[in-house]
């Protein structure tokens, strides 16, 4: 175990705020840079107070965040031979006390480290037991000594608690755990947890028996009693505890929730239960789930015993046996699942029972794994007597003309108070059809249709959304048509005007710039004259969706500004605080790549956001330098070539190397003013080719739906 906080160099450049590439620079440029303490040739590892020393004399970070000393002192305490989260259980432990018991804490904390090391342990167990039961295994284990290392931990986690919260506090530190063991965890978001909740309603008694971090459990309603299972214990340890952080702090009674370690397919720990609701985003893809020792278990319908290669069915098969007879199943699965061959067998039983209800195609970026668009299955416990057999299809993720998009996909991307109002409109309205024997809702071409179980069981008995959703019938109609065809027209017709886009007639070139004739002057030293500033957000802060949070800073990422879009994600205010924010005349540059400047206003980017990852912020002194002038150049095939770093197959743009031509201001003007006219030309030229692309496509369905006649030919 190290005996003090490591860094490596991706987490120096978190705490600084560049990118790695700038702490490789540093390393070789400055002599004092702290010498490695372990690690690999490769991935070396640097002592922490060292690295925190060295960026505060270089003026760099004014002070270590107080979320980076917890989480390298935790870091300091993994057991190499144990788990690597069991320090988090213990952390989790002590924001609990200050959640409950704050008085305690502020007793104890006046106490010398001799006597603090003994009583807070026994605290933290007394805590304990008030919130989950004197039974309940806790998985803090016996109470024992605190080390001084523990002790310094229990003493920053007070202060973050007293800035963040408990349970926020708490938040942090799954997240960065989350981030560091990728592989081994996937957590799903609380957006996409609060989607599968909102389905569920406000059941009495909720089971999931895939855990993990018991997101789907906390987006669920305090009044509803929780049970879950999974099998890590350490991570049992730690869903059992954020469930208490975001319980209310006043209730004397003992957390209703009951969490069990246990792989819950091989050793279900509720054999014989069932629940009002089951909520679950399974493991995926898993060879090794006890196909052979599960032949004859009770939870498959008839003896079907799910393939070897369907564990995800084995999951829709096990949630299905612990609901109650009407009860609600939720789950998250890959989009493989409604059509591999192997499973078609299963699937026509889940029709054929009236069991599944509904099957919803979400965009990618939803729920890790984010590039794939997973889909939502909504089953319902067949009750005697019920003769119900319609699912509900539903292609949230479709495209189509006449279709709002709810993503742009990736992480960020997903518009989520779109997709929940698509969702659960779509849903409650089919559901209270069936449960009332209300007629069904019509039909919505490319984006949901009601088909009959019987018209799915074929030899595919293919479950996917997309198969069965009709696409939507072009915008409008012929009159949409005509309107997009107008559109089209005005927008080329600007574009063969020389006089509206384009620069006026060639003239010879003013001295410098041109072919590179003339003094010239880098960036990099317009920065030291005072003339520029640069910004450069490096990996960026953690982000979350657009609409989310209506009081969040906006966020332009490198996507954002390549493709012209709107700010997709927002930070908190916490987050946004001491960052910079655009303004009117700033230049921005992505990182990555070349032959993208935008000068914000003018039609670009908004004033008002904040740096996502990997851009560039410069901001002229316009009594010096021209926005438009400086964005021309940095977009010029010249300055990518001299400025950019070609070291790898991507291509990184090293901004103090640019070079612009040393011009007055009158002539930047001039220049800039045709290289705003060209970039208006370029966005103009883009907008035609989509609106084009978009024509093209909905005329193809129209004719191809029969609601559009051919053209005359000429």
């Amino acid at each position: 175990m190290p005996d003090r906080p490591e860094v490596t160099a991706v987490e120096i450049a978190r705490l600084a705020g560049v990118g790695r590439a700038a702490v490789s620079n540093w390393r070789r440029r400055h002599p004092d840079f702290p010498r490695p303490v372990g690690g690999t040739d490769s991935s070396p590892a640097f002592a922490l107070t060292e690295v925190e020393a060295w960026l505060r004399s270089q003026g760099k970070i004014a002070e270590l965040p107080l979320l980076e000393r917890v989480w390298r002192l935790v870091e300091t305490l993994r057991d190499p031979v144990g788990h690597p989260a069991a320090p988090l259980v213990r952390a989790g432990a002590v924001l609990l006390l200050h959640h409950r018991e704050p008085d305690r804490w502020a007793a104890l904390a006046d106490q010398p480290d001799t006597r603090l090391a003994t009583a807070l342990p026994r605290a933290l167990a007394d805590t304990a037991r008030t919130v989950f039961g004197p039974d309940a295994d806790t998985g803090l284990g016996q109470p024992g000594l605190f080390g001084s290392t523990e002790l310094d931990l229990a003493r920053l986690l007070a202060r973050l608690a007293a800035e963040s919260g408990p349970d926020a506090a708490y938040e942090q530190l799954l997240t960065r755990y989350a981030e560091a063991n990728t592989r081994q965890l996937s957590p799903t978001p609380p957006e996409a947890a609060e989607l599968l909740a909102a389905v569920a309603g406000v059941p009495a008694t909720a089971l999931d028996p895939a855990t993990g971090l018991g997101a789907l459990l906390l987006a669920l309603p305090c009044t509803t009693d929780r049970y879950g299972q999974d099998t890590d214990p350490v991570t049992t340890a730690l869903a059992r505890l954020r469930l208490a952080l975001h319980a209310p702090a006043d209730d004397p009674a003992p957390l209703p929730v009951d969490l069990r370690p246990g792989d819950a397919l091989r050793a279900d720990a509720y054999t014989g239960h069932t629940f009002d609701a089951v909520l679950c985003q399974p493991p995926y893809n898993e060879r090794d789930w006890g196909h052979d020792e599960l032949q004859f278990d009770r939870r498959w319908p008839g003896g079907l015993v799910p393939p070897r290669g369907e564990s995800e069915l084995a999951w829709v098969l096990h949630c299905l046996a612990h609901t109650r007879p009407g009860g609600l199943t939720a789950l998250l699965l890959p989009p493989t699942v409604a059509a591999r061959r192997a499973g078609r067998r299963v699937r026509a039983e889940l029709l054929r029972s009236g069991a599944l209800r509904a099957v919803v195609a979400l965009p990618a970026g939803a729920a890790p794994p984010y590039g794939v668009p997973l889909h939502l299955w909504v089953l319902r416990a067949p009750r005697p007597g019920d003769d119900f057999r319609q699912v509900l299809m539903l292609d949230a993720a479709a495209t189509s003309p006449g279709s709002a998009e709810l993503a742009e996909g990736g992480r960020d991307k997903v518009r989520w108070p779109e997709l929940r109002r698509t969702v659960l409109d779509a849903w409650r309205a089919f559901d209270l059809a069936a449960r009332e024997g209300l007629p069904l809702p019509e039909d919505r071409p490319g984006r949901y249709r009601t088909v009959a179980a019987i018209d799915l069981l074929d030899d595919e008995t293919d479950l996917s959304p997309a198969r069965h959703v009709p696409p939507a019938a072009p915008p409008g109609g012929a009159a949409g048509l005509s309107h997009l065809g107008g559109r089209l027209t005005e927008l080329l017709d600007g574009l063969a005007d020389p006089g509206t886009l384009l620069p006026g007639p060639a003239a010879d070139p003013a001295p410098g710039a041109g072919g590179g004739a003339g003094p010239v002057v880098t960036l990099g030293e317009l920065v030291r004259s005072g003339l520029l500033e640069v910004h450069s957000s490096g990996a960026g802060a953690p982000t979350r969706p657009a609409g989310t949070d209506p009081s969040g800073t906006p966020v332009l990422t490198d996507q954002d500004l390549v493709t012209g879009a709107a700010p997709g994600a927002v930070l908190d205010r916490a987050a946004a605080e001491g960052t910079p924010l655009t303004r009117p005349g700033d230049v921005l540059v992505p990182a990555l790549g070349g032959g993208v400047a935008r000068v914000v206003g003018q039609g670009g980017p908004p004033a008002g956001a904040a740096l996502g990852r990997q851009l560039h912020l410069l901001r002229p002194d316009p009594a010096a330098l021209d926005p438009d002038f400086l964005a021309g150049h940095l977009r010029s095939t010249a300055a990518a070539r001299r400025a950019a770093s070609h070291a790898s197959t991507t291509t990184r743009l090293d901004i103090r190397r640019v070079e612009l031509p040393r011009l007055p201001i009158t002539e930047q003007r001039r220049l800039g003013a045709a290289f705003a006219r060209l970039a208006a030309f370029d966005a103009t030229l883009q907008q035609a080719a989509a609106l084009g692309h978009a024509l093209a496509q909905a005329v193809t369905d129209a004719l191809a739906a029969g609601t559009a006649e051919p053209p005359a030919a000429p």
